[in-house]
């Protein structure tokens, strides 16, 4: 309708085929004459080079070779293959099987450990769920590896515990009290089904129109015993974890009615084990489990836990002992109990059996006070002297404290006044104010550097040695800070 000039249009700026500028040769498709060497890939101080060494020239793997009877059948890939990979990744933080397969082919880094090979996914599950033992096993070699280098004193070591999530959800466990409810009820659901399906049975030759309206022109009469089937099945797995807690209570309650009768024959000066045999027989019989007690029908072992922020998750109670010369673990252990106070004797016996050892100094936490093990500590000083420094937490109304002692000692104190008493002096305050500063710092390089806040593996042994697993890397990776990737091998000769 209106007049306009035609408009040419614009054409896009093309870069001119020539500049002044002159670049670096780049041309993807260039076909290399000879082939790369594995040695170029990475720098000299780079963690996977430590790891290949320590594999290939430190780490005995005597025990995981041991396994391999069966010359059938196809290769395996090189146990040392699959060691380094492990290693490497746990290290890292990548511990997924799927994760390290991925890897193996975008890393740089796990293309050098694995030299070019992939392994699948299964394959590195399956080696790391056979060989657990032996790979947990590699927590005693990093710590004797660590000795040799004189970077373990046992001058002050630190005690704690924390909870690592289970490979379960918590959303996946029920209490005793509903388990029964669940069980009357499945058990009413299938009587009902069998009632149902004996009927029909019973009526299927004579009313087949019947059956068509039921179950539809095409249907099958399997429907309803596939129902039937899928309830038993889930009656079986109540059952089953109802036995669990019911077994754990007895337990409990038989190790606790045989501990007090033991004491009741210390004071009476008697030694007849047969009567605390009897005493723990007749109290697991009467045991009754508590309507709050749970099981877990995915990972059974685990138990709901308070961490550190206060939420209650599914988890297992992970146990450490480090040393202050150098932050390395010298005793690592998992349990299903949330509490720290029933480790507190296992694990200082286990660092000086793994050490060979005793420490001068072990500071603990407060979640280690009870009176049987304040009299564990002081039996401990008498006979290895290792003086301890356990936080008491709150004292009672009856227990008085104060704020700067001086003087002697009550004669009358408890265990635990005088506990509290040695940690108000200035040798006390001053030897339990490093507790954090040695224990905190590893829990949180193995929470964030190695990715082991979550478990991947079920089952009480399985969390062990994932989570000892974890300890030898944690120890290894402090041997490469020490000695750097070229310098294990001087330092050992």
């Amino acid at each position: 309708m209106f007049e306009a000039e035609p408009v040419e249009p614009k054409r896009p700026q093309v870069r001119p085929a020539t500049v002044d500028k002159r670049f670096r040769a780049f041309d993807p498709h260039q076909v290399l004459l000879l082939p790369p060497s594995l040695d170029d890939w990475l720098p000299e101080d780079h963690l996977a080079r430590f790891v290949a060494d320590l594999v290939d020239e430190v780490l005995d793997l005597s025990p995981v070779l041991a396994d391999y009877t069966e010359k059938r059948g196809f290769p395996p890939y090189d146990p040392r293959l699959m060691v380094r990979l492990l290693i490497y990744g746990y290290t890292t933080g990548v511990r997924s099987s799927r994760a390290i397969e991925r890897r193996c082919v975008d890393d740089v880094a796990f293309r050098f450990l694995a030299a070019g090979q992939a392994p699948d996914y299964r394959s590195i599950a399956r080696f790391r769920r056979r060989h657990l033992d032996a790979l947990a096993d590699l927590f005693l070699q990093s710590l004797h590896l660590a000795q040799k280098l004189s970077m373990v004193k046992m001058g002050r070591v630190a005690l704690d515990g924390t909870k690592l999530e289970a490979n379960a959800s918590k959303h996946k466990a029920m209490s005793y009290g509903r388990l029964v409810d669940k069980e009357e009820k499945v058990e009413a659901e299938i009587a009902e089904l069998e009632a149902k399906a004996r009927a029909l049975l019973a009526d299927a030759e004579h009313v087949d129109a019947a059956e068509d309206q039921i179950y539809g022109v095409d249907g099958k009469d399997t429907d309803l015993p596939a129902e039937l089937d899928r309830r038993e099945k889930r009656l079986a797995r109540l059952q089953a974890a109802r036995a669990r807690i019911e077994a754990e209570a007895a337990d409990k309650a038989r190790r606790h009615a045989e501990d007090k009768e033991r004491r009741r024959q210390v004071r009476a000066g008697a030694g007849d084990e047969q009567a605390v045999a009897d005493a723990g027989e007749k109290a697991a019989k009467t045991a009754r489990p508590k309507p709050k007690a749970q099981a877990n029908f995915t990972d059974p072992d685990s138990r709901i836990m308070k961490n550190s922020d206060g939420a209650y998750i599914q988890a297992y109670n992970a146990q450490a002992v480090v040393d202050e010369q150098h932050q390395v673990i010298t005793a690592a252990d998992v349990t299903c109990n949330a509490s720290d106070a029933l480790n507190y004797t296992s694990m200082l016996d286990q660092s000086a059996r793994n050490t060979g050892i005793h420490p001068k100094q072990d500071l603990v936490d407060a979640g280690y006070c009870s009176d049987a093990n304040l009299e564990a500590a002081k039996e401990r000083q008498l006979a290895c002297g290792t003086d301890t420094f356990m936080a008491t937490g709150r004292l009672g109304h009856d227990e008085q404290v104060p704020p700067a002692p001086h003087g002697r000692i009550p004669t009358n104190a408890t265990l635990k006044e005088r506990m509290a008493r040695k940690l108000r002096t200035k040798p006390g305050r001053k030897a339990y104010s490093r507790r954090k500063a040695i224990v905190e710092p590893v829990f949180g390089q193995i929470m964030t550097c190695q990715n082991g806040r979550q478990l991947l593996l079920c089952g009480e042994d399985g969390a062990r040695g994932e989570w000892r697993l974890l300890a030898a890397c944690h120890n290894l990776r402090k041997i490469f800070r020490h000695t750097g990737a070229a310098g294990l091998t001087a330092a050992l000769a």
